[in-house]
C-alpha cells in the first residue's frame, strides 16, 4: 500500500540522494570538529558531573 503511494509521486527517487548529500558533509564536519576539540576542555567537561567542588548558581542562591 505504501509503495503504491510512493511510486505515484514523481521525482521521489531524488529524495534519498538529496538526504545522502546532506548527511555526508554534516557527518564529516562534526567528525572533524570533534577531532579538533581541545583535550583539556573535553577532560574538564567529562569530569564536571563528578566534581563536587564546582559550585553552580543554584547552590549559591537559597530558594525562597
Amino acid at each position: 500500500m505504501l509503495s503504491q503511494y510512493l511510486s505515484s509521486i514523481e521525482g521521489i527517487a531524488a529524495y534519498p540522494l538529496f538526504s545522502l548529500l546532506i548527511f555526508i558533509p554534516f557527518f564529516l564536519a562534526v567528525t572533524i570538529w570533534v577531532i579538533k576539540l581541545d583535550k583539556k576542555f573535553l577532560n574538564y567537561m567529562g569530569t564536571m558531573p563528578f566534581d563536587d567542588s564546582l559550585e553552580t548558581d543554584e547552590k549559591k542562591e537559597p530558594l525562597s
